[in-house]
């Protein structure tokens, strides 16, 4: 099995945006050391809690300080941008950091009504373009734009001998259609929505079109995962990780609480409901019992390449937790 990791620049309570950007830069250093095939990062707009608010710019700093890992973005957020503007920051990230490089993409619109607006400058996008702008997207990145297209005399610069690979990020099987339609590279989030992994992934492998840009199909599935020496400890750490659940929901203090802070709080029976229903997204235990699950899972979704979520409050349980599962695989 091959494992990867997503980070999402969590900020703890106590630590700020600089310490958590610090950390994911450490994070990839430790799992390129580990074996680790892949470290993306995330986008996240208008909330307190998550650093990572610009991918390109995080990508390029890691790739820096790392010398074999590849780093990838997961993902750009597609619908509030220009694809000819992506498809340039991936061919200079390119030709900084040949063939290391991943350019996941989604479709989410990356916060509410008016956090979009923001990003877009008062343009009103609709989230229906998306297809149309994976199409562009893969053109410029190609440098294959039809003749009959409105931008057939643009070529996103600089040239590079080789190109970023391109992945769609999905949680239902719409979005593994549109991935299988334009031939790209798919990534579940089964971390946001299990329940609808299998019928994704199977309509992706079975109508996978293959596109300049890859021929054969290529998926992940991308786990909140929390592994520790004892069972005990792994349910004790992922407390913190239930209650940040809970507040990304509401919009509320997006920092991730200590254990003790979560311990102390008293939850609502609608909130406990909500705790049991996240546990669905997220394994949590010992090596043996986290990949004892991973590979059911590997059976269940059909590939061999998970990406793994951890977002405890301490770092040092975060890097212990992505250790014992590099061991207990790699």
């Amino acid at each position: 099995m091959k494992l990867s990791v997503l980070d999402q620049s969590v900020i703890p309570k106590g630590e700020n945006a600089r310490t958590a950007l610090a950390n994911t830069v450490k994070l990839a250093q430790i799992t390129e050391q580990l074996g680790y095939l892949r470290f993306w990062v995330a986008e996240h707009h208008n909330t307190n809690g998550m650093a990572g608010t610009a991918p390109e710019i995080l990508i390029s700093h890691i790739a820096s300080k790392t010398e074999r890992i590849r780093v990838g973005s997961g993902g750009v957020l597609l619908p509030q941008y220009s694809p000819f503007k992506i498809a340039e920051n991936f061919k200079v990230l390119e030709a900084l950091f040949p063939d290391r490089l991943d350019l996941g993409i989604g479709r989410s619109p990356g916060g509410g009504a008016t956090t979009r607006l923001a990003l877009t400058d008062g343009v009103r996008r609709s989230l229906n373009e998306f297809p149309r702008q994976v199409k562009d997207l893969q053109t410029f990145l190609a440098g294959n734009m039809p003749e009959h297209h409105t931008y057939s005399d643009v070529m996103a610069f600089p040239l590079t001998e080789t190109l970023p690979e391109m992945w769609l990020l999905g949680i239902t099987h719409r979005g593994a259609r549109v991935a299988a339609e334009h031939g790209t590279a798919f990534t579940y989030g089964h971390f946001i929505t299990p329940e609808n992994g299998k019928r994704a992934m199977d309509y992706y492998f079975e109508h996978f079109t293959p596109s300049p840009l890859l021929q054969k199909p290529k998926a992940n599935v991308c786990i909140f995962v929390v592994c520790a020496p004892t069972q005990e400890k792994a349910e004790e750490l992922a407390l913190s990780q239930d209650m940040w659940l809970l507040a990304v929901e509401k919009t509320g203090d997006t920092r991730i609480p200590s254990v003790d802070e979560a311990k102390s709080m008293a939850l609502t029976k609608d909130q406990l409901a909500r705790v049991r229903e996240n546990r669905k997204r997220t394994i949590i235990g010992t090596p043996d019992k986290v990949r004892d699950e991973l590979l059911l899972l590997e059976e269940i979704y059909g590939t061999d390449e998970f990406m793994i979520i951890t977002n405890v409050h301490n770092f040092e349980d975060k890097v212990q937790s992505y250790t014992l599962l590099a061991e207990a695989f790699l």
